[in-house]
C-alpha cells in the first residue's frame, strides 16, 4: 500500500468521524425532551438532642449531652445561631453552663421524575429489532437504537420495529419514569442561660455588748442627823435602874 492510499484512507476516516459527530449533534436538536416531576405525601421525623455547654474555644464547641456523652463540635460556622432565652446568639456568645436543645426535622418526599423523549422522521433504513435510521425534518439521517418493547405510531396505528418499512413517516415516544426520594433537614437550636449567681449577703451591723457601769455607792453621812441623839437612851437606862432598886427593896422586906 503506497503513501497516497494511506492518506486517502486517513481522510475517509476523519470524514466519517465528522459526519457521525454532525449526526449526533443533529439528533440532539431533533429529539424533543420533556421532564416532569410529581411528588407524593411527605413524611416528617423529629429528633431532639439536649446538652450543656462545657467550653467554647474559638469556633470549637464542647457539649455534655443529656446521657453524659461529651461531644466536640469543631469549626462551628459564624452563621450558626442559637436562640437562648429568646435572643439569637453566635458561637462566640455561648457560655459554659448554658442548656442547649437541638431539634432536627427531617422531611422525606417521594417523587417520580418522568422523562418523555419524542422524535418524528421518515424511515430510511431499519434493522429490526435493534436500530432504525430516520430522515429527520432538517433532511439529515440519524440512527436510533430501538429499546425493547418500543412502539411506533404510523398513520394513527401502533406497530413494532418489524412493521417498519422504508419511506414510512413515523413518530416515536420514549417514556422513562424514575422514582427518587428527596430529603430535607431543618435544624433549630434553642436554650436557656444558667441562673445568675446568688447575691452576696447584705452587711449586717454588729452589736457590741457593753457592761453596765455599777451605780456609785452612797457616801456615808459624816454625822448622825439631829433626830438621832443619845438622850432618850440615857433616860431609858435611868428608869430601868430605878425599877431594879425598887424591886430589891421589896424582896428584902419579905
Amino acid at each position: 500500500m503506497n503513501a497516497k492510499t494511506r492518506w486517502t484512507q486517513a481522510w475517509l476516516v476523519l470524514a466519517a468521524g465528522a459526519i457521525c459527530l454532525a449526526l449526533v449533534l443533529s439528533t440532539s436538536a431533533q429529539v424533543k425532551t420533556e421532564t416532569t416531576t410529581t411528588s407524593g405525601n411527605a413524611a416528617k421525623e423529629v429528633s431532639v438532642e439536649r446538652g450543656e455547654v462545657v467550653s467554647v474555644t474559638s469556633n470549637d464547641l464542647v457539649i455534655k449531652m443529656e446521657n453524659g456523652e461529651i461531644r466536640h463540635f469543631a469549626n462551628v460556622p459564624e452563621s450558626a445561631r442559637a436562640t437562648v432565652d429568646g435572643k439569637e446568639l453566635g458561637i462566640h456568645e455561648l457560655r459554659p453552663g448554658m442548656k442547649l436543645q437541638r431539634t432536627i426535622t427531617t422531611t422525606t418526599t417521594p417523587q417520580t421524575v418522568t422523562t418523555v423523549q419524542s422524535v418524528t422522521g421518515k424511515v430510511w433504513h431499519v434493522s429490526p429489532p435493534n436500530a432504525v435510521i430516520l430522515t429527520l425534518e432538517d433532511g439529515t439521517n440519524q440512527q436510533f437504537k430501538i429499546p425493547k418493547g418500543q412502539k411506533f405510531t404510523i398513520n394513527g396505528q401502533e406497530t413494532d420495529a418489524w412493521g417498519l418499512k422504508k419511506g414510512m413517516q413515523i413518530s416515536a415516544t420514549k417514556i422513562v419514569e424514575e422514582p427518587v426520594t428527596v430529603s430535607e433537614q431543618k435544624r433549630q437550636v434553642t436554650g436557656t442561660a444558667p441562673p445568675p449567681p446568688p447575691a452576696p449577703p447584705a452587711d449586717v451591723p454588729i452589736l457590741i455588748a457593753q457592761a453596765a457601769s455599777p451605780a456609785p455607792a452612797a457616801a456615808a453621812p459624816a454625822e448622825l442627823p439631829k433626830t438621832g441623839s443619845f438622850i432618850p437612851l440615857l433616860g431609858m437606862l435611868g428608869l430601868l435602874s430605878l425599877g431594879t432598886s425598887f424591886g430589891l427593896r421589896i424582896l428584902r422586906k419579905q
